[in-house]
This record gives C-alpha cells, structure tokens and sequence, in this order.
C-alpha cells in the first residue's frame, strides 16, 4: 500500500504542477476536477464511516484514506483556468471565476484542513481523527455554499 501512495504522491505532484497547461479542452479540465473530488469524496466517506462509528475505526484504513485525500485535494484547482466554465455541464458557479482570490483562499483552507485531518488519521487517534474530519467538511461545506451550484449548468 505505501508503494501505491507513492506513486500517487509522485503521479499527482507531476500532474498538478502544470495542470492548466495540460487541458487541450474546457471539457478535459472539467472531467479532471470532477474526478479529482470524485475520488476525494470517496475516500472521505471512507474516513466518516470510522468517524461516525458506522464501521470500526481501523487506525491504518483512516491514515491510507487520508493520504490519499490529502494527495488529491491538491489537484482538482488547476483546472478551473479561464474558459474552463464552459464546455459541458457542471456544477461551479460564475463566483469562482468572478471572485478567484476568494475560491482560491477556500481551497488553500481545505487543503489545510486535509492536512491535518491526515496527521491526525496518522497518529491513529480516533477523537482528534473526529474532530479533523468535522473541520474538513466544515471548510468543504462553505466552499460548497459559495462556489458549487445545486444544478448542473446547461453547458
């Protein structure tokens, strides 16, 4: 398993750095992003489950789970470039383009927040790992509320 973080770590560092350059289409931008909180989206759920108490928290699934989201909470930003708001439906709304500053400072507070719930989850304690968790989905929520339409776009 570590091997396989790894090479995520390694694949996502890679591909992150010059992600905006990498989108010959809106629609490949688009598709990324949405897979990247596909998967990030996953793997939280994965977390509150432990976190929840509606399966047993198991300190090595939590820490894998984690790193994973914290590789990948990195990677869906670069791909909300210029005319990235077009091209097929989703669910951003015109706020992340209009007031960018503000998306990119709820994004660096996630990411922040993941890191943490990461160290906890690493640490193997269950009630800082809870109390992460409920931090992290606090700051995904108020990007959510600001920056992610209920409906897709007609586009």
């Amino acid at each position: 398993m570590k091997k396989s973080l790894a090479l995520l770590a390694s694949v996502a560092a890679l591909v992150a750095l010059p992600a905006a350059a990498q989108f010959q289409k809106s629609e490949d931008a688009i598709k990324y992003r949405q897979g990247a909180f596909t998967i990030m989206g996953n793997h939280m759920a994965r977390i509150g489950a432990m976190a929840q108490g509606r399966v047993p928290f198991d300190a090595k699934v939590a820490a894998d789970n984690a790193a994973i989201v914290l590789t990948v909470s990195r990677l869906p930003f670069g791909a909300f470039g210029e005319g990235t708001d077009k091209g097929m439906p989703h669910r951003a709304k015109a706020e992340v383009w209009k007031d960018n500053a503000k998306f990119k400072a709820a994004a660096e507070k996630m990411i922040g927040e993941v890191a943490k719930l990461e160290a906890a989850a690493k640490a193997g304690n269950l009630d800082g790992m809870k109390s992460a968790f409920g931090a992290v989905g606090a700051s995904c929520k108020a990007c959510h509320d600001d920056f992610r339409a209920d409906r897709y776009s007609a586009n």
